[in-house]
């Protein structure tokens, strides 16, 4: 079986558009959705869909017999939501915080330790992170929930990368302020662009590389 392409996280924004250009230049693609309307949306492109939902601790544990004998040398974790729009120290309500944490975090924990045995040698695994979970760049409190799910995400890329030693290479990637329903109208970069770029960062990935943090055009970001 030739190595194929995952996508976690693809029913919309740049999870779709990487299956978009990915089938674009003829590779099988593998993605998950959520919902029917998402699944259809994958179909449409030609990829192989699949449902799951990664913050339900249910749906993800059937994840790994679904894609038992598969051989993947790209995966990309997509899935993330932003929750409340904060500017200040506004404090998450019980259900906010659960659906932040365990979308952007848990699901993150609970999906790539089943996808370990599915990875081609050498396979390269991006998670898309963002800047504003860095601690280093970080100048304002604004959106703070969804910053401390992408500082978590980016200390579980850390592990990751520890586990994949030699097998494998994965990064933290920034996508950019991008166009798309979280991103908003007036950001920076249309989803293409943004997802070009974090294709082609992906797969100029040198060893020296693993483990760390990159902007989506490969310039390295503070932790």
């Amino acid at each position: 079986m030739s190595p194929s392409v995952l996508v976690i996280g693809a029913s919309r924004g740049i999870g779709l558009e990487l299956v978009r250009q990915h089938r674009a230049e003829g590779r099988a693609v593998l993605a998950t959705a959520r919902d029917d309307a998402g699944l259809a949306r994958l179909r449409a492109l030609g990829a192989r869909a699949l449902k799951l939902d990664v913050a339900s601790p249910v749906s993800v544990s059937g994840l790994a017999w679904q894609i038992d004998g598969e051989s993947f040398d790209t995966v990309w974790f997509c899935a993330g939501v932003y929750g409340p729009s904060t500017t200040g120290l506004q404090p998450p309500t019980l259900a906010d915080f659960d659906r932040v944490m365990h979308t952007n975090v848990l699901g993150a924990m609970q999906v790539l330790p089943q996808l370990l045995d599915a990875l081609a040698p050498q396979a390269r695994v991006g998670l898309l992170s963002s800047r504003m979970g860095s601690i280093g760049r970080r100048s304002s409190p604004t959106g703070w929930l969804y910053r401390a799910s992408k500082a978590a995400l980016n200390s579980v890329v850390k592990d990751l990368s520890l586990a994949l030693a030699g097998r494998a290479l994965c990064v933290a990637l920034h996508p950019g302020w991008v166009r798309t329903d979280m991103g908003g109208a007036d950001a920076d970069l249309d989803v293409a662009r943004s997802a070009a770029d974090l294709r082609a960062t992906l797969a100029a990935l040198t060893p020296a590389d693993h483990g760390h943090f990159l902007n989506h055009d490969g310039r390295p970001l503070d932790w």
